[in-house]
This record gives structure tokens, C-alpha cells and sequence, in this order.
């Protein structure tokens, strides 16, 4: 029996051309177009040679985003214990202190039920967010926005489907110097992925609805109780009634020791939201070479902020761990 063969039919609309394949010919139709762009991204990348902006790496293909794929494998991704509840690294365990709670949510529980994140704030994941953010590399947050959005599937089955998505904010004055809000534009791109892979979730967008009212200082290099400091009284709600009885997930790009996700979480807490999640792109490790006796005065402290009603960070860490100073910090 002979087959009919496949037949491309053009139509006309709105000055666009569109090809209708049959269903039987769309995999040859897809060699055919793979054969085809193969030389035509060779000579177009000897015509117009791009490297790729973490590794310097001659690019293969054109691309909307000059990173090579060998960069994006590379990104570093968690391993080890965790907290269950901010996904700080714990102890080995079978310690003395094994819990699934770092000392920190113990003593002085955060506002918000549980934060995730995609990987580790370190290597090619550090130096593409310092590329998104601070050399405007804009359609990196495409992919970026992919991997938050991974990092939120975490809460599948755990926080509620029906999700009032709110985006850490800059103060204006650092929106107008930089241009745009990456937690926003990362924001955005993990919802787009999100409507496809769970379409049953009901993810709404809120990026007006929490302010940050005032500029602070720059959380890099300062110490834990600085950083809650700085951050204190920093967020409001512009519109209580938006999230009264609402389930919230906050969103940014690095979460460091906690600070910002603290205050935000709890400013969101206070306006009546019934839980706040966080989810973020990557999560700092923590370096060697931080006073326990000064951990334990930080949770002394965060412990009378809660009680108090303010907003309250602090930072663990165990003989041999770490400080984070010189890290951004959410």
C-alpha cells in the first residue's frame, strides 16, 4: 500500500506564514529543520563568534542567553542534612544535637513555614546571578526562572495549591539605579513554567504588595545582628486586605542567613495571611570560622525580637562552622 505523502499547506494570516504538518510527518519535519540549523548556527557563529559570559567558552549555537550548556550543568546543588524549615546545612547525624531543626528555627522560629531554593549560592550558580543582576544579562532569567520554579515543585503536596506569589521588593531608589527587580523578573518566568507542568496550582502574581520603606544599608559584610538591624521595620503590606486569610510565597533570588526572609515573612505574618513560604534561586553556604559564643547572643537576641514583635534573625553555627559576611542576604 502506497502512503500519501506529506503535504505542507501555507496559509495566509495577518501577513504570516504557517506551515501545517501532518501529524504522521512531524518527526521527519523536525530532522529536517535539526539538519538545517546545524550549518546555519556554524556559520553564524563564525560570522558572529559569542563566548559565553561565565566561562569565556567560544559558543557553539546562537542563543538568547550566552551561557554554554557545559556552565549550566555546572551548577552547584545541595547535598547533606538540611533544616526543615530555612534549609540551613545541620550537623552529621547522630550528634548530640540531631534534630531536623537548625538551633536557629528552634529558639526563634521564622514567620514563614518553610524556605526552598534550587542550589547552592556558589561557583557558576554565584557568578550567573551576579551576571542577571549586575551586568543587566536580562534572558539569563529565563533559565534562572526555570530552576526557581524547580525549587518551588518542593512544596508540592505540602503548602497549599492556591498561592498569593509576592516578590522580595527594592527600595525605589535601588529599583531606579538598577533598572528592574530580579526577584520579580524570576518571579515571572517560574510562573510561566509552573501554568504548564501544574496547571491544577493557582499561582497569582502580587508585586505591588509589599513595600520596602526604606533604603538599607548593603547586607554584604555585615554580621548577623547587623543584618537584622538593618532590616528591621524595613517591609510593610500596602493593602492588609490582600492577604488577610491569604497563602503566601515570597520569592527572591539568594537567601543568605535568613535576614530578609524574616522581616519580609513577617511583615506579610502581621497583615493576616494564614502562612508565608519562601522560595528562592540559591541558598548560601557558610564559611568556616564563626564564634559560637556570638551565634548563641544572636539567638539570645532574635528570642527577644519575637517576643517583642519585631523582626528578629539569627545566625547558628557550631564549633568548626560559619559566618556568611560578604554574602547579599535574603
Amino acid at each position: 500500500m502506497l502512503r500519501p505523502r506529506a503535504r505542507c499547506v501555507f496559509h495566509t494570516i495577518s501577513d504570516a506564514s504557517t506551515v501545517v504538518v501532518p501529524p504522521s510527518a512531524t518527526g521527519r519535519w523536525r530532522a529536517v529543520v535539526r539538519v538545517l540549523r546545524s550549518p546555519l548556527d556554524s556559520l553564524s557563529c563564525t560570522l558572529f563568534p559569542a563566548s559565553c559570559a561565565l566561562c569565556g567558552s567560544p559558543l557553539p549555537q546562537l542563543s538568547y542567553v550566552p551561557i554554554c550548556c557545559a556552565c549550566w550543568s555546572e551548577f552547584p546543588v545541595p547535598s547533606g542534612a538540611a533544616c526543615a524549615r530555612c534549609g540551613d546545612a545541620l550537623p552529621a547525624p547522630g550528634g548530640p544535637a540531631s534534630s531536623s531543626y537548625c538551633k536557629q528555627c528552634r529558639l526563634a522560629p521564622p514567620a514563614f513555614e518553610r524556605a526552598v531554593f534550587y542550589g547552592l549560592y556558589a561557583g557558576r550558580m554565584r557568578e550567573a546571578i551576579h551576571a542577571f543582576k549586575y551586568d543587566r544579562l536580562h534572558h539569563a532569567a529565563r533559565g534562572l526562572g526555570r530552576m526557581l520554579a524547580l525549587a518551588i515543585e518542593q512544596l508540592a503536596g505540602e503548602a497549599p495549591a492556591e498561592l498569593l506569589v509576592i516578590p522580595v521588593p527594592l527600595h525605589r531608589s535601588k529599583l531606579t539605579q538598577r533598572g528592574f527587580n530580579q526577584a520579580r523578573s524570576l518571579a515571572e518566568e517560574a510562573l510561566k513554567f509552573l501554568g504548564k507542568s501544574h496547571p491544577e496550582w493557582r499561582l497569582m502574581l502580587a508585586a505591588s504588595t509589599l513595600m520596602r520603606l526604606r533604603a538599607t544599608e548593603s547586607q554584604a559584610g555585615l554580621t548577623p545582628r547587623q543584618r537584622r538591624l538593618n532590616l528591621r521595620g524595613a517591609f510593610s503590606v500596602s493593602d492588609p486586605s490582600q492577604v488577610k486569610d491569604r497563602h503566601v510565597l515570597l520569592v527572591d533570588d539568594i537567601l543568605t542567613t535568613g535576614a530578609t526572609a524574616r522581616a519580609a515573612s513577617k511583615a506579610v505574618a502581621d497583615a493576616g495571611a494564614a502562612s508565608v513560604w519562601v522560595a528562592t534561586l540559591a541558598r548560601a553556604q557558610r564559611v568556616a570560622g564563626f564564634d559560637r559564643g556570638f551565634a548563641d547572643r544572636e539567638i539570645d537576641i532574635a528570642q527577644e525580637d519575637a517576643a517583642s514583635g519585631t523582626a528578629a534573625v539569627a545566625h547558628l553555627a557550631s564549633p568548626g562552622s560559619s559566618s556568611l559576611q560578604g554574602q547579599p542576604s535574603f
